[in-house]
């Protein structure tokens, strides 16, 4: 019994490896012909491309002309009263709900802030002050001062003036100016005017200007002025600690709406800590941007990003310790100097660093 159930068993073996190489013979036929016919297909249509135009439309409208006759009783089913005469006594399900409490829900509007890439006009309106004008526009009032070059701290109904889309100073370049001159000029940092995104630069390697264009230079002011002194913010002082300074060295930039990161400049170019342990999930290696820069996830949706780096040390997947030193700090990507960008990201949008530092 058992020896016929195992001839019976290579029976069927053979027969379904029969079956299989008769199929793969007739498909390898059919792919040949196929193969050697399928260009005189494609020359036909070709040649008569756009003649098919019309009757493809009257087909398409036929099927749908079938399609309502098959799907009218279907809808006949679904509304046994019938559909409703008029619209105006109609009401549809969703309006049977009078009222709804959206706080309930916790949902509210949030009106977004479009960044301004330009200087604008706008026109003084009765009871408006300078005050109330850089407020508005998220600006310093010296900066519209400057951008007027109005001394006086009167006002008139009517006025034009004209508002930078951050404070500092809108500057049109001239022969021979690059981002380093403007920079000293102005008393800032030239990795502020690269770090606002909507400066243009003929060659994104070098920085170098076009002459006449306008340069927008974040915190900059007349050379005869003081320069802008940025307080720290209160959270500044009471961070969480979370996080550890990733390295040591001046802040040259703190956040700002365009630029949500810390940079950190040192000439000395010191290792960069990694802020918490976790896993380093991006390495990249880039001549523009970031540069060469690590992200690093920390868990609970947090996860650091170092930039501008000239050695990384780590790659994707490692497991690093709170401190660990990842990479060394350099000037690669969109920079102008040897530092570092920080930024802490939360569910993958960047969020205020300092509120994680001590």
């Amino acid at each position: 019994m058992r020896r016929t159930l195992i001839n019976f068993i290579d029976d069927i073996s053979m027969w379904g490896r029969g079956w299989g190489f008769y199929l793969e013979k007739k498909l390898r036929r059919f792919g040949f012909r196929f193969e050697t016919q399928k260009s005189m297909v494609v020359d036909v249509l070709m040649a008569r491309r756009g003649t098919y135009q019309r009757p493809f439309l009257h087909v398409s409208l036929l099927v749908l002309v079938i399609a309502g006759f098959v799907g009218a009783p279907m809808l006949a089913n679904a509304y046994p009263g019938g559909l409703p005469g008029s619209l105006d006594t109609f009401t549809p399900p969703s309006a049977v709900v009078t009222s709804l409490d959206l706080t309930e829900y916790g949902i509210a509007t949030q009106i977004s802030e479009k960044p301004r890439d330009q200087v604008i006009t706008h026109t003084v309106k009765e009871g408006e002050t300078f005050s109330s004008i850089a407020k508005t526009y998220n600006v310093s009032i010296d900066t519209i001062k400057w951008a007027n070059d109005l001394k006086r701290d009167s006002l008139s109904i009517g006025q034009e003036l004209k508002i930078p889309p951050v404070s500092g100073i809108v500057h049109k370049v001239r022969e021979g100016e690059t981002v380093y001159s403007v920079a000293k000029r102005y008393k800032t940092d030239a990795q502020k005017i690269v770090n606002f995104p909507f400066n243009d630069f003929s060659d994104l390697d070098t920085f170098a200007l076009n002459v006449g264009q306008t340069l927008i230079v974040p915190d900059g002011v007349p050379p005869a002025a003081p320069s802008i002194i940025v307080p720290l913010p209160p959270v500044f002082a009471g961070g969480t600690g979370q996080f550890l300074w990733p390295a040591g060295g001046m802040i040259t930039q703190y956040p700002v709406w365009y630029h949500n990161a810390l940079d950190i400049a040192n000439p000395s170019a010191p290792g960069i800590a990694s802020a918490d342990r976790g896993m380093v999930t991006v390495v990249e290696y880039l001549r523009y941007g970031y540069g060469f820069h690590v992200i690093v996830d920390h868990g609970g949706g947090l996860s650091t990003l170092y930039a501008h780096l000239s050695e990384i040390y780590v790659k994707p997947g490692d497991e690093v310790a709170r401190g660990q030193i990842i990479g060394r700090m350099g000037s690669t990507g969109r920079s102008t100097g040897t530092h570092l960008h920080f930024e802490v990201r939360r569910g993958g949008i960047t969020v205020d660093p300092r509120s994680f530092l001590k």
